[in-house]
């Protein structure tokens, strides 16, 4: 991975995986960054369609969930649940795009991926998010200048 990536700074309110899959979203299409109060809501509403994907898709993930899968179900559609790999991969589903998750790598200090999901939707172009373990995610940015332009102007 190259380093000029850079992380968003999601924050982590148990969205944090459903806000950086947004956010990503929008950078891969384009789009100008969600204001917070967006942002939340469109995390929100991603991780309804997650949970709705679950049901439509209970044959094939039924087996992979921990417990009983529907009270998996409702808790993810809880807003402070945290989310990982399973809503990662229906959220690909979800958006009909790949998704791809990297870590630093604490030896070399660069991003190296660790999963991939959606790939048949595409290789190019994936909506990139960064673990940092603990259980938070984040929004990765591969185009520094316009990450730094950014950062000049909240000065």
């Amino acid at each position: 991975m190259r380093k000029h990536e850079i992380s968003l700074g999601i924050p982590g309110d148990g969205r944090c995986l459903f806000r950086s899959v947004v956010h990503g979203a929008c950078l891969r299409s384009g789009k100008p960054s969600p204001c917070e109060s967006r942002q939340k809501e469109l995390a929100d509403e991603l991780r309804a369609k997650v949970a709705d994907e679950f049901i439509r898709r209970r044959a094939e993930t039924e087996w992979f969930l921990e417990g009983d899968f529907d009270t998996y179900v409702v808790q993810m559609r809880q807003p402070h649940m945290w989310g990982g790999e399973p809503e990662l991969l229906m959220a690909s589903h979800v958006l009909q795009t790949p998704i791809t998750v990297s870590m630093w790598d604490k030896s070399s200090g660069n991003l190296k991926i660790i999963a991939e999901y959606g790939q048949e939707y595409g290789k190019e172009n994936p909506i990139r998010v960064l673990y940092h373990g603990y259980g938070h995610y984040d929004a990765l940015k591969s185009d520094i200048s316009s990450a730094e332009s950014k950062l000049r102007k909240k000065r």
